[in-house]
C-alpha cells in the first residue's frame, strides 16, 4: 500500500521534511521525534507515514514498527514510569488529525509533570457486562 498524506497535514509536513523535527527514530512505516509542547522531559511522538484521522482508518501494516520505536524510546529515556497515549477525536483529546502516539515520561507522582488523567471508573452489572460483551463479540 502507498503511502497517503494531506497537504495541509502538520505531520505529512514533517513526514515530507517540509517542517524539521527533532527525529528519534524513523523507519519505512513510522516517523518519531520529540514533542514541542512537552509534558514532560522526552515526551515524544510517534507517528505513521500515512495520513489516517484515527486510529480504526489507519491500514494495519502501519502499525508494525509502533511499539517497537515505542519501546526504543522508552529503554533510550530510561523511564521508569511513562504514559503510551493515542487519542482519537477532538474530545478524546486528539489536537492534530493525523494518527500519532505519545510517549510520555512520569517522572514522579504528582499533577505537575508527565500525563495527569482522570479515571471515572463505572460500576456497571455483570448482566451489562455479559450483553455489552455478546455485542461486541459478534461484530469481531
Amino acid at each position: 500500500m502507498h503511502a497517503r498524506s494531506l497537504a495541509s497535514c502538520i505531520f505529512c509536513k514533517i513526514i515530507k521534511g517540509e517542517i524539521p523535527c527533532f527525529k528519534l527514530i524513523e523507519t519505512e512505516k513510522v516517523l518519531s521525534f520529540l514533542d514541542i509542547g512537552p509534558l514532560s522531559k522526552g515526551h515524544a511522538l510517534i507517528i505513521p507515514k500515512y495520513h489516517a484521522e484515527k486510529l480504526h482508518e489507519l491500514p494495519d501494516e502501519y502499525f508494525t514498527d509502533v511499539l517497537p520505536a515505542a519501546k526504543k524510546i522508552a529503554i533510550a529515556l530510561g523511564a521508569e514510569n511513562y504514559n503510551l497515549l493515542q487519542n482519537n477525536g477532538r474530545i478524546a483529546h486528539q489536537e492534530v488529525d493525523h494518527v500519532h502516539f505519545h510517549v510520555i515520561p512520569k517522572p514522579q507522582a504528582s499533577d505537575t509533570e508527565g500525563l495527569v488523567v482522570g479515571w471515572p471508573a463505572k460500576k456497571p452489572s455483570m448482566d451489562e457486562l455479559k450483553k455489552l460483551h455478546e455485542e461486541l463479540v459478534s461484530k469481531l
